[in-house]
């Protein structure tokens, strides 16, 4: 005979708890970020979006997402793209920017980024998902995505490794580490294990190769590189030491490679509203603002 008896429940998982038949929402619920999930689409208040003076309106944060997007187009205008010229707004999604009227009609799903792209302003087209925006970017200005098949193939499979890889990371790996309001141990376990099977999979392939891609580097790096380089780095979730990050030395290499690129800097600081105040550009409008409309200066003035 089988033993039918249920294994006793770890000793910090709440004792008894049973899902109920029918799923409900606690307002409660959701750690750091409570106050701005829920279980429903579709804004909250009228609101719309404002349009700068460039074709490309970005709406955005400098969450690893966002870094993307901006350092796509901060390399776009140093191979002197110039159609690439963007304004880029902050959207506040502490305090729920993103569920307004204007937000929601350019992204249904009210994620950062969020683009607009008015080439054609009687046709505007809105791009959400930052690889769809990518894409729609390298395919527009020809740049970052080759177009031999097997170099375009390998680049879109690590685009694509990006988008399903990092939820992992971030809402498994990252929510119950640093933001779930008490941490569980078999959560963590599951979802350290994830992580480091993924910076392994980068090492190996990292360890064979410049760049994602191959040699060259693309769309691929940029979608990539916001999420695993700043966790190989420890900025992320402050588990640079639990995940013994510094052991992935190919992933190190490649990390450092793209920091030091100029339009990466500039990419990574935009949209953002944490760190040194001088690293902080809360929105861009125009090249000149870096020299002139960081955090710091801004304050000073």
């Amino acid at each position: 005979m089988t033993d039918q008896t249920a294994a006793p429940a770890p000793a910090n998982h709440p004792e008894g708890y049973e899902p109920a038949k029918v799923w409900t929402w606690n307002k409660e619920n959701g750690g750091r970020f409570a106050a701005i999930n829920r279980p429903i689409a579709g804004p909250t208040h009228d609101k719309d979006l404002p349009v700068g003076k460039h074709p490309l309106q970005l709406y955005s944060l400098a969450t690893p997402n966002g870094v993307k997007v901006t350092v796509m187009l901060e390399e776009l205008l140093a191979l002197g793209h110039a159609g690439a010229e963007y304004d880029a707004w902050l959207i506040k999604i502490n305090t729920g920017d993103q569920f307004s009227s204007g937000f929601v009609s350019a992204n249904p799903n009210s994620k950062i980024p969020a683009l607009v792209d008015h080439s054609d302003p009687a046709r505007p087209i809105r791009v959400f998902e930052s690889g769809a925006i990518l894409i729609h970017l390298a395919e527009k200005f020809g740049a970052f995505l080759p177009t031999e098949p097997a170099a375009r193939a390998e680049t879109l499979s690590w685009l694509m490794w990006q988008m399903g890889s990092a939820p992992y990371l971030g809402g498994g790996f990252g929510h119950f580490y640093a933001y779930a309001p008490f941490r569980i141990e078999y959560a963590i376990d599951r979802f350290a294990m994830e992580v480091k099977r993924q910076l392994d999979v980068l090492d190996r392939r990292l360890g064979e190769a410049e760049y994602l891609a191959g040699d060259e580097y693309t769309i691929a790096d940029m979608a990539v590189w916001p999420w695993y380089g700043a966790l190989a780095k420890g900025l992320v979730y402050e588990a640079g030491e639990f995940l013994a990050v510094q052991d992935y030395r190919n992933v190190q290499r490649w990390t450092d490679q793209i920091a030091e690129r100029p339009a990466v800097k500039r990419g990574r600081m935009v949209n953002r509203v944490f760190g040194e105040p001088s690293s902080q550009l809360w929105e861009r409008h125009d090249a000149g603002d870096f020299e002139t409309k960081t955090a710091d200066k801004l304050t000073a003035s």
